[in-house]
């Protein structure tokens, strides 16, 4: 399953890392991909997940989710 997460407030490659960690260690996820032209996060994961948790984790970076949904 993919998701695609639209992410506000990231300027600069430091905040790209900042998210990337942040979802890197949300257990289910294999792989992340941000992207600061594009302000979005390309999330693969295992299996199903409750979204919430992907948006918490963004947000605890800092960071403010636009929007969220399965590609």
């Amino acid at each position: 399953m993919k998701v695609q997460i639209s992410i506000e407030g990231m300027t600069c490659g430091h905040c790209v890392m900042r998210v990337e960690k942040a979802l890197k260690a949300v257990n289910g996820v294999s792989k992340v991909d941000v992207s600061l032209e594009n302000k979005n996060a390309i999330v693969e994961l295992f299996g199903s997940m409750d979204e919430k948790v992907l948006k918490e984790a963004v947000e605890d970076a800092g960071y403010d989710v636009a929007e969220m949904k399965s590609i």
